[in-house]
């Protein structure tokens, strides 16, 4: 497996690690979750765009009749839409926000701004509450997305907010930062170089707090949250899950932190009957690597150099947090090349009229080369005689933000890729 890997060519690995797994309720899943809904009424009064939804952050789930018909899935297909989540643009939008909410519920409980959690959270739009936040410093380093939620959510807190960006980052992303008044680091080395120089920063500061992608349960929860809310979708919708009605997931991955916890949300809710897949860069599968094999770091120990235009994928090393907490919640991961990323986002609005980035395209293959697996005789026994009741959810993960200018090369770029394979 390492050596293919190391050729950079497309494959779908099967975790033998995945073990059983019985529905149970998890606290800190139970508490973030809750966190989020009292600092609703906040969220509303920073961002305007939230107040229809009384300070949700949520995207919805959508069907995809024409693209499931043309890629001849059997079941029914869907989009969890987080390419479309307000504000941040990108799963990233729960987690991100999440984590920075719970650092400033901890200093507003700690100076008196708050009397206890039960108290209005919107005193945390108070100037009294800019000044306590400008005192301090919010570090994070990004190849993009995480870099956005961050940003705009401390911004609009009050706090020094400052973003390490790899130079995967797109330069677009760069300016949005900046024009919300966030100080962006460039750096010519990758996403892990960039940590470190986050992480750096703030020891030297002693009022800074550095959100750690590679190892924050607040992020991990606040990703997690996305089952619940999707299972509140699914009861609405009508669509069972069950071992007869199986829900399979495939969730583009960088670091891990957001696939992963979503897939530890989605087994605490429905155990054995759904079935997560990773989907990373032929380029950068740290996660798989990390899972296969955590003796080995970095792709760049088998020979990859992480080049790849889906920026928020390319991730060197796994967080080895993420790997150890989900190693038998994950079924597989399979790795796509940058020119499928550009056919498949180029398909998807064709078929769909849905605009995504890159890496967000990385799981709409998932569910052909799945079948594909499954009539090969590999994979989970499981799936055998349920594929005409399964429910596909292909995660989108980022795309609302891309300017227009942006998303029109996306296009081209992908019409060259599908003249070459003579995609019609």
């Amino acid at each position: 497996m390492k050596q293919q890997l190391s050729e950079a060519s497309p494959l779908f690995w099967h975790n033998p690690a995945c073990a059983p797994c019985q529905p149970a309720e998890d606290a800190e899943l139970v508490a973030a979750c809750a966190r989020l809904e009292r600092c609703a009424p906040l969220l509303a009064e920073l961002f305007p765009e939230l107040a229809s939804e009384g300070g949700l952050i949520e995207s919805p789930l959508l069907e995809l009749p024409t693209l499931r018909q043309q890629m001849g899935i059997t079941g029914r297909l869907l989009l969890k839409a987080d390419h479309a989540l307000p504000i941040a643009g990108s799963v990233k939008a729960r987690g991100g926000f999440h984590e920075v909410l719970c650092h400033a519920e901890q200093l507003a409980l700690s100076a008196g701004l708050l009397r206890d959690i039960a108290d209005d959270y919107r005193r945390l739009a108070s100037d009294e509450a800019r000044r306590l936040f400008g005192k301090h410093s919010l570090v994070v380093a990004s190849t993009g997305n995480l870099g956005l939620s961050i940003g705009m959510i401390g911004a609009a807190l009050g706090f020094r907010t400052q973003v390490h960006m790899s130079s995967d980052a797109k330069a677009w992303k760069k300016k949005r930062l900046r024009d919300r008044g966030v100080e962006v680091i460039e750096h010519e080395s990758d996403y892990s170089a960039a940590v470190a120089s986050g992480r750096a920063a703030t020891a030297a500061d002693p009022l800074g707090y550095f959100v750690d992608d590679e190892n924050s349960p607040r992020l991990f929860f606040g990703y997690a949250v996305a089952a619940l809310r999707l299972k509140r979708q699914l009861d609405e919708a009508g669509i069972r899950v069950d071992a007869d009605h199986p829900l399979l997931v495939y969730i583009p991955c960088g670091v891990g932190g957001a696939p992963g916890g979503i897939c530890y949300g989605l087994r605490r809710l429905f155990g054995d009957a759904v079935h997560c897949y990773f989907a990373e860069p032929v380029a950068a599968p740290s996660v798989l690597l990390g899972l296969l094999d955590p003796a080995i770091p970095s792709v760049y120990d088998i020979g990859l150099d992480c080049r790849t235009e889906a920026d928020g994928l390319a991730v060197g090393r796994a967080s080895e947090w993420v790997c150890e907490r989900v190693r038998a919640d994950v079924d597989g991961v399979f790795t796509v090349s940058d020119e499928s990323l550009f056919r498949d986002l180029y398909r998807l609005h064709r078929a769909e009229n849905i605009a995504v980035e890159p890496s967000a395209a990385a799981g709409i293959q998932g569910p052909a080369r799945l079948m594909h697996e499954i009539a090969e005789q590999r994979g989970s026994p499981a799936l055998q005689g349920h594929l005409g009741r399964v429910t596909h959810i292909v995660w989108s993960t980022g795309g609302r933000l891309v300017p227009d200018v942006e998303f029109e090369k996306f296009l081209k770029r992908a019409e060259i890729a599908l003249k070459e394979t003579n995609y019609h």
